[in-house]
């Protein structure tokens, strides 16, 4: 059946775009939450009508994606509400809302949870990269620091990078003997 999207739907397309679905999902999800009209040729030649504000609807939505991503793109957000156990192991697990939650309060931008792409669930203490898809192509990447602060991040990096110093020394020393 085809249909005229009304708002952007996820590995659809966006709105304005004319596109085929199954015609119970278009009769029982998108037409009465107001994501879609049949492709009839009145809604055809109102959307036609509307193409130059659905345009720079488009190109508001590009910029605001746009605006967000340099504003939290590479930033760090400290992931404070988990319990740690021995060895790093959480107590239960950090989720979308979680870090959502964090870049809003941390760096001031708010993020939809849907928006939040965790490939899968983070269960350990340390520094997880979590992609934002901000709309359609634009995305952002964020450090989320799980039970641990930046500081004490950096400081175990550098007694990380003191270790391997040492051991390069270690094997200098052991080829000239």
């Amino acid at each position: 059946m085809k249909i005229i999207l009304l708002t952007e739907l996820r590995g659809k397309g966006g709105e304005g775009d004319v596109i085929d679905v199954a015609q119970g999902y278009a009769e029982n999800y998108l037409f009465p939450n107001r994501m879609a009209l049949p492709a009839t040729k009145g809604n055809l030649k109102q959307l036609e009508e509307r193409r130059h504000n659905i345009a720079k609807r488009e190109e508001k939505r590009i910029a605001d994606a746009e605006a967000i991503r340099d504003q939290i793109d590479g930033k760090a957000v400290e992931i404070r509400d988990v319990r740690v156990g021995d060895e790093g192991q959480l107590f239960g697990s950090v989720t979308a809302t979680m870090v959502a939650d964090a870049i809003k309060e941390q760096l001031g931008v708010e993020v939809d949870r849907r928006r939040v792409m965790l490939n899968r669930a983070i269960k350990v203490s340390g520094q997880h990269p979590v992609a934002i898809s901000l709309y359609r192509t634009i995305s952002a990447t964020v450090n989320a620091l799980v039970g641990v602060t930046a500081e004490e991040l950096a400081a175990e990096e550098a007694e990380e990078a003191e270790e391997v110093v040492e051991e390069a020394a270690e094997a200098e020393e052991t080829v000239e003997e």
